[in-house]
């Protein structure tokens, strides 16, 4: 069954950082990922679903820790069941891809003409946190009579909430809580090396989550002039 035109994006295991020399002998950080192999476990159509996507799975997972309608839906692409599963919508894309079909295979060779790539992830989970490490607050004096008071906030005011009065503070009130563990992007990211055999993807920089996490990589979008540029010679378009 033929599918409909997508942009890319893979799953993919974030392995750790380590450093790589360039051609011109510089020491460049990189981050090592295992990207795919994926594949394709549904294609979504307007006719049939409403609107058009696909849906893609990553990671083995034993039957027997998995569920009756997972391993269902999952040998309709003739596929064991997969651990993750991540669906996606159409968008604009410069890349020259294929339909998607019902099965298919897809791995990091996909990006070997890609120069730039975006890098989703799940940020480290800090716990629970004061107002100076989660928002870089400079805390209370130092001197002049501050006792046991050096890492506070400070008062809130009048920002008790919106109306100035009552028991809860003002939504998006800068203060102590949960930091961390959330949904973060980054883009623009150079790709340094491709290696097809092992399935892996180095890009320049850190990427959001802890080593072993779980990230979603997909083609660079927003660029910048420059890097707009050098993804188009890259494309060839």
């Amino acid at each position: 069954m033929k599918g409909i035109v997508m942009s890319l994006s893979l799953l993919g295991t974030k392995l750790g950082m380590t450093r790589v020399y360039n051609d011109d002998g510089v020491s460049v950080p990189v981050t090592v990922i295992a990207l795919g192999p994926c594949v394709v476990t549904q294609v979504k159509t307007q006719d049939v679903d409403g609107y058009d996507a696909v849906q893609i799975g990553y990671g083995e997972l034993k039957p027997r820790n998995s569920t009756m309608p997972i391993i269902g839906h999952d040998a309709k692409a003739n596929t064991a069941p997969k651990r993750h599963h991540r669906e996606f919508k159409p968008a604009e894309s410069k890349m020259e891809l294929p339909a998607f079909e019902l099965g298919q295979t897809l791995d990091v060779s996909m990006f070997e003409k890609c120069a730039f790539v975006d890098v989703i992830g799940t940020s480290k989970g800090k716990g629970y946190q004061g107002g100076m490490k989660r928002h870089n607050f400079g805390g209370q004096p130092a001197t002049h009579g501050t006792e046991r008071k050096h890492r506070s906030p400070g008062s809130i005011a009048a920002h008790a909430t919106n109306r100035g009065t009552g028991p809860k503070p003002k939504k998006g009130k800068r203060m102590a809580g949960h930091m961390g563990d959330e949904r973060v992007t980054v883009r623009s990211l150079s790709v340094v090396k491709i290696d097809k055999e092992q399935g892996l993807i180095l890009v320049k920089g850190p990427v959001p989550g802890a080593d072993m996490g779980l990230v979603e990589v997909r083609e660079g979008r927003r660029l910048y002039k420059s890097k707009g540029v050098k993804q188009k010679e890259a494309l060839g378009a």
